[in-house]
Parts: structure tokens; sequence; C-alpha cells
């Protein structure tokens, strides 16, 4: 695993705020929000994003039956606060196998959700077709919230985009047909307006999909 902060989208190295700088910089990208070491699924790493995040966490809640958290990672610095997450969840899929999911939120630009879809970014307002009716529809945070099924993503993931809380969400599932979840009405929690139920959570080993 890494140890230093890395470019949320493309993973490169970058470059502390200096002399010459007062932001994070990457060579390729310029200006971003880094992307924070991933460390081990627990809820004391859970516990540390939510209480950085200037952004929702979402969680499936409840979990799909049989599935874990199983890791999240963040996008900012202590100055800035999480201005991207993502969680990971991984459990039984709906055909069988293992499937994975990664739920990405963050502001306009950061370009963390469109790395992991395997897509140009930053955002996926170009790949998403808001006039024609959405493919997928779950609850985020007891709002109805309409997902659209991104295009030309790597054939091994389905990837799904909308809005929610005025805020890009990225639903991105491994394999393809692990999609089939997001058609029974999944309902998500942000985990920062979460109570003690959060203590419970079931984790699993870490999800490689963050790593990426």
């Amino acid at each position: 695993m890494r140890g230093e902060p890395g470019c949320p989208k493309c993973g490169g190295r970058v470059r502390a705020p200096g002399l010459f700088a007062d932001s994070w910089q990457c060579d390729t990208h310029g200006t971003v929000h880094p992307m924070q070491p991933v460390i081990p699924p627990s809820v004391e790493a859970l516990g540390v994003v939510v209480n950085r995040a200037r952004v929702p966490v979402w969680m499936p809640w409840p979990l799909p039956v049989g599935w874990l958290f199983s890791g999240v990672a963040y996008a900012g610095d202590d100055r800035s606060g999480g201005r991207a997450t993502a969680v990971a969840c991984s459990g039984p899929g709906p055909l069988g196998g293992t499937g994975e999911m990664l739920l990405v939120a963050e502001e306009l630009g950061v370009g963390l959700g469109a790395r992991y879809a395997g897509i140009d970014g930053p955002d996926p307002g170009p790949h998403i077709c808001g006039d024609k009716p959405p493919h997928a529809k779950l609850l985020a945070a007891g709002r109805p919230t309409p997902l659209w099924h991104v295009p030309g993503v790597p054939p091994d993931r389905a990837v799904f985009a909308g809005e929610a809380l005025g805020l890009w969400l990225w639903a991105i599932v491994w394999p393809e047909q692990t999609g089939l979840l997001m058609y029974d009405e999944l309902v998500l929690t942000d985990l920062r307006d979460a109570g003690a139920e959060v203590d419970l959570l079931p984790c699993g080993a870490l999800s490689q999909r963050l790593l990426s």
C-alpha cells in the first residue's frame, strides 16, 4: 500500500504546498486534492474519514445480505477536509461469485470517481444523458436519486452516476453483472449522519479496487 498522498485523477505522485505553490500539485493534472493513503478497513478508519469529510460518505445501509465493508479512502488534506470519499463493499454477487462496489461522492472536478470508473474525467456529466430516463434509482439520505449508466467503461465493470445532495455520486461495481444490485432499490446512508450502529459494521479484507 502507498504511504504517501497521490493524485486522485491518476494515482501519480503529488507535491505538497510549499514556497512556489499553496496547493498540492500533480505534474500531469496541476492543482489537486491529494488522495490520502488507503488503510485496512475498520470502524476506526471509517471514523477518521467521516470526521474529515465535507462530502457524503455513502454506504448501503443495511448492507446487502452477506456483504462486508471492505475499505474507505478520501481526497483532501487537513486544511481542506475530504472533498471526495470512496467506500468499498464486497459480498455475494447476484449471479454467483463475489461482487464488489465502490461508492464515490465528490465535488466537481476532483476526478476520483472517473479514475475508478476507468474513463476520462474529471466528471461524469459528458458521459450521461440526463435528458433521458435514468437507468436506476436508489434512496440516498432518504431522497429518491436517479442514476444513469455510464458508457465507454472497461468491460469488467458497470458504472452508474448521478447527483445526490448537490454532489456527484458514482456507483462502480465489479464484475459487470453485479450492476443488477442497482435495480433493487438500494438504500444509501450518509455515514456522517449515522449513529452508534456503525460500530457494528461487519468488516472484510481490504478491497484492492481502492488501490488501483
